[in-house]
């Protein structure tokens, strides 16, 4: 317990006191909006007291509440803000971020064991969960890394996150992002357009990750330059790619030809990640998936990392995890 927080417990009832007041209307959220999220979801009662906030509820329930409320105190202690995937996140791993900040490496910064930030230019990417921050090490780790895992887990924005750092950094001079252009229902010819035109649509999620790091102009303008290219996986092939971060996402709908071809154009200086969620295949029928021979015949060699999501590490809206137990209860 910090010297600047007291506690009183009764049997029901946590009492927590916050030194900074404009702090806690932060904690609290605009009309007590993060507070109610947390008494819905604890089924707790929270009432605030000037710097004083009094829980009331069943004994384990509070204390899950005062380990919350303690995390996100902390996270605007360390400048840090409180978004609602940061209430859900905690009321998940049960108030993880307890602890203060030291900083470790340009290319990670370490704020405490366990908790790691990248940077790029428009924003800091915190990794939200466990899984994820393992994940994220691991892509500065090793020359080689799998995400595997359901959709919404941060698998695709983490990786570009990383590239995007590496890439301001110097240590890779450019940045190539791929898919394979497999129709979830539609067909490619159905739609209008030139072949850019109807490739566009696919490579979208990889855009919209690269805008949310850098500014709009200068994403156009390496794009221009060839600094950063965003292609179809039919268009690595003869390729060498050194000295580039490269990110092959939705792997799941590569064939095992294709898995082979985009894995051996790893050139010297260069990082590879690979993603893709293996209940999501849009190969017809017979093809065998390029990601499930992958994690078969690489899962035993050094230096290749392969890392697991599940609904846990979901950062979407909370009923997309709720979804994604629904169907894999379905399906077992």
């Amino acid at each position: 317990m910090d010297d600047t927080e007291t506690r009183t417990e009764l049997r029901s009832e946590i009492r927590i006191e916050f030194p900074d007041n404009f702090l806690l209307i932060d904690l609290c959220g605009e009309h007590d909006r993060n507070l109610a999220e947390i008494e819905q979801k604890l089924s707790v009662q929270i009432l605030r007291r000037g710097n004083l906030l009094i829980v009331m509820g069943e004994e384990d329930d509070c204390k899950a509440a005062e380990a919350t409320l303690h995390s996100l105190y902390n996270r605007l202690e360390q400048g840090r803000p409180v978004e609602n995937a940061d209430i859900d996140r905690e009321l998940r791993m049960g108030g993880s971020e307890k602890g203060t900040g030291t900083r470790d490496g340009d290319q990670i910064e370490m704020f405490k064991p366990g908790s790691v930030e990248i940077k790029t230019r428009k924003k800091l990417v915190e990794p939200r969960t466990d899984a994820q921050k393992t994940y994220v090490r691991s892509l500065f780790d090793n020359e080689l890394a799998f995400g595997i895992g359901p959709a919404g887990t941060g698998k695709t924005y983490l990786a570009v996150a990383v590239g995007v750092n590496l890439f301001l950094g110097g240590h890779v001079d450019r940045i190539i992002l791929s898919r394979p252009a497999v129709e979830a229902g539609e067909k490619l010819g159905y739609l209008p357009g030139d072949m850019k035109d109807k490739v566009d649509p696919y490579m979208q999620p990889l855009y919209d990750a690269l805008n949310d790091f850098l500014p709009g102009k200068q994403v156009a303008k390496l794009i221009e330059e060839k600094k950063i290219e965003i292609a179809p996986l039919a268009f690595m092939r003869g390729r060498t790619l050194a000295n580039a971060f490269v990110v092959l996402d939705e792997a799941q709908n590569a064939t095992t030809m294709q898995m082979k071809m985009f894995l051996t154009r790893l050139g010297e200086g260069s990082r590879m990640v690979i993603t893709g969620d293996r209940s999501q295949i849009d190969l017809p029928r017979g093809v065998q998936s390029g990601l499930r021979d992958a994690e078969r015949l690489l899962s035993n060699i050094d230096k290749i990392s392969f890392n697991y999501f599940t609904s846990k590490d979901v950062v979407r809206h909370p009923l997309v995890a709720k979804i994604i137990d629904a169907y894999e209860a379905d399906e077992k």
